[in-house]
């Protein structure tokens, strides 16, 4: 992974326009290839093209100039404290593991590369951590919640995590749960919300860094800013694009005195009854119970509700969790029709390359 380092310096220069794809994964590298055309002409102002995850439909290729990415890193470095040693532990084609390499460049040093191709590993990660961790100046990381949830459950790894100075927590959303145990553990988590178009996290723990702008229209979160992308590959004019300095999320959110909330996608509502539902709200429900490690909401074709909303959950080694309780966590806090009709115990949740769940695989396996 580290040969990738001089194609993402000479990014970072505007010497090269490059489109990342995973190199253990020829099928996907190939359908990123095909689909976002490389090798062919480019603006030659467009240091990335990063593919937006996601497996099915075409996929799209965030441009992003070298001024966007050095203006993203310098902003994250200003909010956690400086340059320092990143440690990789996410895919490198994605975002969030090209600004791990990304960071690393501009500070000057080596990345700590973690292989997660065949998942992630709580026992590994703690002996590669607290190895680094020896070494003199700040120590960052970044994760995906499940990363984060499988190393609190792991006492080494909680070690490890604490001999950083900052755990950047993406991807999707961080479980109140799960947060509470990393205080806890004295764990420096910090939340962050982005996405390819936006050269990452540009929004931490709510509050928008150096340089980004946050407002909300009409429910939808829009983003603006310094390290905004220019648009995508081959599609002129998309509406996301469509404001100049801007760029319209899916994302469901709120503001209050400055800070961010976000509430779920906007194209995975469930429509239920009538009724809208963000499973992301239902999720967080959830997510309070002791019993609960991880959970998903999806939903289900109905002939009656349209959809009804059932809930995928990975009970706490030990614990069960009954639907009544389920549907008690869920309408002590919103409206009944929130509550999942449906619970699946499973042992696994269907992820994507990125770490976030895979929904459409998810509710194609619990509705057959």
């Amino acid at each position: 992974m580290l040969g990738l380092l001089p194609h993402l310096e000479k990014a970072l220069n505007g010497q090269a326009s490059w489109l990342p794809v995973p190199e253990y994964d020829e099928r996907e590298a190939r359908r990123l290839t095909v689909a976002l055309k490389a090798g062919e002409p480019i603006d030659p102002g467009i240091s990335l093209v990063v593919a937006t995850s996601g497996t099915t439909g075409t996929p799209k290729g965030a441009m992003v100039t070298a001024s966007a990415l050095r203006a993203s890193i310098d902003a994250s470095h200003h909010r956690i404290g400086g340059p320092g040693r990143w440690v990789l532990a996410l895919p490198p084609h994605h975002i969030a593991g090209l600004q791990v390499l990304l960071r690393a460049i501009i500070s000057g040093t080596t990345p700590v590369v973690i292989d997660v191709r065949n998942g992630f590993d709580p026992a590994g990660f703690a002996t590669t951590v607290q190895r680094a961790a020896r070494e003199p100046g700040p120590l960052y990381v970044s994760l995906v919640p499940g990363q984060l949830i499988k190393a609190i459950e792991y006492p080494a790894a909680v070690a490890a995590l604490r001999e950083c100075s900052a755990v950047l927590i993406g991807g999707a959303a961080l479980p109140p749960n799960v947060s509470a145990q990393a205080h806890e553990h004295s764990i420096p988590v910090i939340r962050t919300y982005g996405m390819s178009e936006t050269c990452g996290g540009c929004v931490y723990d709510g509050v928008p860094l150096e340089g980004a702008r946050v407002r909300i229209d009409n429910g939808r979160v829009v983003l603006g800013g310094t390290m905004l992308a220019v648009g995508y590959r081959n599609l002129p004019g998309h509406p996301a694009f469509g404001e100049a300095g801007w760029f319209r999320t899916d994302d469901a959110g709120s503001l209050s005195r400055g800070i961010l909330t976000v509430h779920g996608r906007l194209d995975e509502a469930i429509s239920t009854g009538g009724l809208t539902i963000v499973p992301q709200v239902v999720e967080s429900a959830l997510a309070k119970l002791p019993s609960v490690r991880e959970c998903a909401v999806v939903g289900l074709r109905d002939p009656r509700l349209g959809e009804r909303v059932v809930a995928a959950i990975i009970a706490v080694p030990g614990a069960t969790v009954s639907l009544a309780e389920a549907r008690r966590a869920v309408t002590d806090q919103l409206d009944s029709t929130a509550a999942p009709r449906q619970i699946f115990l499973m042992s696994d949740l269907p992820l994507l390359s990125s770490g976030k769940v895979d929904r459409a695989a998810l509710r194609n396996m619990l509705q057959n």
